[in-house]
């Protein structure tokens, strides 16, 4: 693994720059830079409900919002169960069937449907999304290069719900609407969108003349791009983060949220533990439970580290020493330090890219969502104090807001305000 204090922050700040820029432009790029065409603009009518779907890294949730009077979102009804097709692989049917399990007893309370789904997607200028290819080791192969919300209308009218409409949108997408909630009353000039939990991505504002660029389509007013920033490629990474992707479901893709994304951080560590117990770094006994090791969740080294009284797993017992486990923690929190410089780099990107937040009375709204960022020892403070270091030379200022159920409440605004 390449260090934190081996990069130049300036050279990953040109680097991410350059392929956003080679992305806009339709060149050969590591970032896709999905227009989302869901305008961030639009009031939200007050009174209204909406279905919404949320189909996260880890989750599937179905429920119903309310929009207030004031703006606010008010959700209810929400099921939960785990994201289908990550255990195992299944059939698109059987995915599309579980939607309308969610949404048949809803049916009498909803005409719209937003639709958070968190992979990615090329979204239409009619807000379907179709499919480029799953990552977060989702395997539902018949879904790939068809369109989520056909396949979603399609079964709902077999099931006599017909006539719904469905706004498709990225997770990043939502958490970047989500942001108004909070944004509008301090008067954020833009917005960004960015999640660090299972996966990562980032999506921010791009101005009109970039977006007709890339296939023709003018939208009224300022759009969201989906950045798909877990592919940047123009990164140096080590000779174990090349083992990891090799080693992972879709060897070459998604390389930066490999390098940073909660998934991914606890793999990461167990295959440096074991070089280095190669390398005698290990007690015998550590060594020896090493070698066996065939996984290591992120959540059990960050209980070690935080030292939180939670669970560390087998990294707990008595196959591994104290030193063993101080050895890790170093180990664990070199991982995080990179992870810090590179998300802070992804964000102080987008918001470079956005052009706004010169004037410090109206910053840009930051809205940062996911469990990997928030829980993760150490993460979110070493994130902000490269924000600080790469943006205030720069004279550009921001405001990082947590907005809870953010991918819920910015798909419940698109549902919303797309249709009305």
């Amino acid at each position: 693994m390449v260090s934190a204090s081996a990069y130049r922050t300036d050279e990953l700040l040109d680097g991410f720059l350059r392929e956003m820029e080679r992305g806009l432009e339709g060149e050969a790029s590591s970032l896709a830079m999905i227009p989302a065409y869901v305008g961030i603009g639009a009031r939200v009518p007050a009174g209204r409900s909406v279905a919404v779907i949320d189909a996260g890294g880890t989750n599937l949730r179905i429920g119903l919002a309310l929009s207030g009077q004031h703006g606010g979102i008010e959700l209810s009804r929400f099921t939960k169960q785990p994201m289908p097709g990550r255990d195992r692989e299944i059939p698109a049917g059987a995915f599309y069937d579980l939607l309308a399990d969610g949404l048949e007893p809803l049916k009498d309370e909803f005409e719209s449907i937003g639709f958070c789904f968190s992979y990615p997607a090329a979204i239409t200028p009619h807000y379907d999304g179709r499919l480029l290819h799953w990552t977060k080791e989702i395997k539902i192969p018949e879904m790939v290069g068809t369109h989520v919300g056909e396949g979603l209308l399609d079964t709902l009218a077999a099931r006599g719900m017909a006539g719904r409409k469905v706004a498709i949108l990225n997770d990043t997408v939502a958490a970047l609407l989500a942001g108004r909630v909070q944004g509008e009353g301090f008067g954020a000039s833009s917005y960004v969108g960015f999640i660090l939990g299972t996966g990562t991505n980032t999506a921010y504002v791009e101005r009109n003349d970039r977006i007709a660029k890339l296939d023709g389509y003018l939208p009224a007013g300022a759009q969201a791009i989906n950045v798909e920033s877990g592919g940047f490629a123009a990164f140096r990474r080590g000779p174990y983060d090349l083992l990891l992707d090799e080693r992972s479901e879709n060897p070459g893709g998604h390389v930066f949220e490999k390098a940073i994304s909660g998934v991914y951080m606890g793999p990461l560590c167990l295959a440096l533990f074991q070089a280095l117990a190669d390398e005698g770094a290990f007690s015998q006994r550590g060594h020896a439970a090493l070698a066996v090791m065939q996984t290591l969740s992120t959540i059990h080294i960050d209980n070690l580290a935080t030292g939180n009284g939670l669970d560390p797993g087998v990294l707990g017992t008595e196959a591994f020493s104290d030193a063993d486990r101080e050895a890790m923690k170093t180990v664990f929190q070199a991982v995080v330090e990179r992870a810090a410089l590179l998300a802070a780099v992804n964000i102080a990107a987008a918001v470079v890219k956005c052009g706004e937040g010169a004037d410090p009375a109206r910053p840009v709204c930051i809205n940062i969502d996911g469990s990997t960022y928030y829980k993760t020892h150490r993460l979110a403070d070493q994130v902000q104090r490269h924000l600080r270091a790469i943006l205030e030379p720069r004279g550009l200022h921001i405001r990082c807001i947590h907005v809870d159920d953010a991918p819920v409440v910015g798909a419940a605004i698109a549902g919303l305000t797309t249709f009305a």
